[in-house]
């Protein structure tokens, strides 16, 4: 799912791509590893082990990135193959994180034992996309076939420019593997379990050996004010224009509706998000839900007008619970283990433009923003806002926020607030609906529609973090290879308003009142 590349890259989001190396959405990824040998032994006995050992990552073409024009008909089988495609990098992730021992001591292990096997079975599922949009008139692109081999990388670059909230690269240097934060500062990984932490030095710790570490946070006080720098998601109303608002309260999922499937992105396919949802709004959110069933749903909203659906990852504490899905996909069979702490607080609010007027959504308009996969994808969808109460005018982008006593920990996702003015979804799920320009005005023709703003607060006590590991971390369910970072943060949006509830908050934002 790429983003509308019409938008021009900020500097931070050029340097931050470059630096991840690779473009990954829909089948394509960096898997990041940490081996037992160094990969700096000078020994001429140990050349080979050094060799294999510092394959650290594999590189996957995007599929999903050529995949702009595929025809509704075909959409959901291509759906499902992108999702096999995901399901088969975080099963060769599991295996190249598993084989330390073993890569070690043969430089061509990953080659013949990951790489190999991962290349064929991407062939079988390309030709199986390129069969979907074939089958009912549409045109595959010519070069799919060229999108299966992957490609082991090493992990050369050892920095961590440590700028708070930024992720860039101070210093211009391309960091080929470094992995916002939580890359391996050199040590060895002894790859034991002690209590559920990761005990190695520079190991990607956290409760199942996948992350978060103790460099994927920051103490919110060393963040500087008016610090997020990333090119998406800017408040898209002002004091200008349509300077209304309308909140609508669903709860904070009093009811535990969870799951880890993604009806927008992997309709059909069970467990297509790998990582569990809180759902608040309608109740009948799941894979397999049609617009009719979503229409016709339940919801936990105040304003029974409001059947829209906002789901969003949960955060789980590390701290050795073992929850419902301990052993189940999507929870621990997916690495996402720990207790789940739901939010205290979840506010829903939509906002005017401040160039003008905004027009009414329509009805099963879907909106992801954020990317589940900024890990390996790099920043052109990314959209993440980590924040403190007492402290929301720091933003941390690539960081988890260690807040002081007494604070709260906050997540802000601003939704892109442009649309296309013709389509409820498109191919890859971004390039329907686009993020205001700087100046608040939509580009291209699209047209400005309420612009979706949720904030979510979390009372969790801050992690302890001692001689560079981190105990009773929090972090966010994620696919397996993209390590529980908090770059990978995203929210999700179907608007199913009632249209008379939906033309109420039009009128109210244009005429500048506030609403609920």
């Amino acid at each position: 799912m790429g983003r509308n590349t019409r938008k021009r890259r900020t500097p931070l989001a050029t340097k931050a791509i470059a630096a991840s190396a690779a473009l990954a959405l829909g089948g394509g990824g960096l898997i990041w590893a940490n081996f037992y040998a160094s990969a700096h032994e000078e020994n001429s006995a140990n050349q080979t082990k050094a060799a294999g050992a510092q394959i650290a990552t594999i590189q996957c073409p995007d599929v999903g990135q050529k995949l702009t024009d595929v025809p509704d008909g075909a959409r959901q089988g291509v759906d499902k193959e992108l999702a096999n495609l995901d399901k088969q990098i975080s099963e060769a992730y599991t295996r190249l994180a598993s084989t330390r021992q073993a890569q070690a001591g043969d430089s061509g292990f990953v080659n013949n034992a990951i790489l190999g096997p991962l290349k064929s079975k991407r062939v079988a599922v390309i030709d199986r996309i390129g069969i979907n949009i074939r089958r009912v008139g549409g045109q595959a692109p010519g070069n799919l076939e060229q999108l299966a081999e992957c490609k082991g990388m090493a992990a050369d670059a050892n920095t961590n420019d440590g700028q708070a909230g930024g992720g860039q690269n101070n210093d211009g240097q391309n960091n080929d593997g470094q992995n916002d934060g939580g890359q391996n500062d050199g040590g060895q990984d002894q790859g034991q379990d002690n209590g559920g932490q990761d005990n190695g030095q520079g190991g990607n710790g956290g409760q199942n050996g996948n992350g978060p570490s103790a460099d994927d946070f920051i103490n919110i006080e060393d963040v500087q004010p008016n610090s997020r720098n990333l090119p998406n998601g800017l408040p898209a109303n002002g004091d200008g224009g349509s300077t209304g608002t309308f909140t609508t309260n669903c709860g904070t999922n009093e009811n535990n509706n969870r799951n880890s499937d993604n009806v927008i992105a992997a309709p059909g396919v069970s467990n297509g998000a790998q990582h569990m949802h809180d759902y608040v709004g309608n109740q009948n959110n799941n894979a397999f839900a049609s617009d009719e069933d979503l229409a016709n749903g339940q919801t936990s909203c105040q304003n029974q007008g409001d059947k829209s659906t906002y789901f969003w990852p949960v955060i789980r504490i590390q701290d050795g619970t073992q929850e419902a899905d301990q052993g189940q996909p999507g929870g621990g069979q997916d690495g996402n283990v720990g207790k789940i702490v739901g939010p205290s607080e979840a506010q829903l609010k939509f906002v005017g433009n401040r160039t003008g007027d905004v027009v009414a959504m329509p009805k099963a308009l879907r909106i992801i923003t954020g990317d589940a996969k900024s890990l390996t994808n790099g920043l052109n969808n990314a959209n993440t806002a980590w924040s403190c109460t007492g402290f929301e005018d720091r933003q941390v982008t690539d960081k988890y926020p260690l807040c002081p006593e007494g604070s709260s920990v906050v997540r802000t996702s601003n939704f892109q607030s442009c649309w296309d003015g013709q389509n409820t979804d498109s191919a890859n799920h971004r390039t329907h609906v686009d993020f205001v320009e700087a100046d608040g005005s939509c580009s291209n023709g699209f047209q400005a529609i309420p612009q979706l703003q949720v904030r979510l607060v979390y009372d969790i006590q801050a992690p302890q973090i001692n001689n560079g590991q981190v105990q009773n971390a929090f972090a966010l369910d994620s696919f397996p290879e993209q390590l529980h970072k908090p770059i990978t943060d995203h929210n999700d949006f179907i608007n199913f308003f009632d249209e008379n509830v939906m033309n109420e908050m039009v009128q109210c934002i244009n005429n500048g009142e506030d609403c609920q």
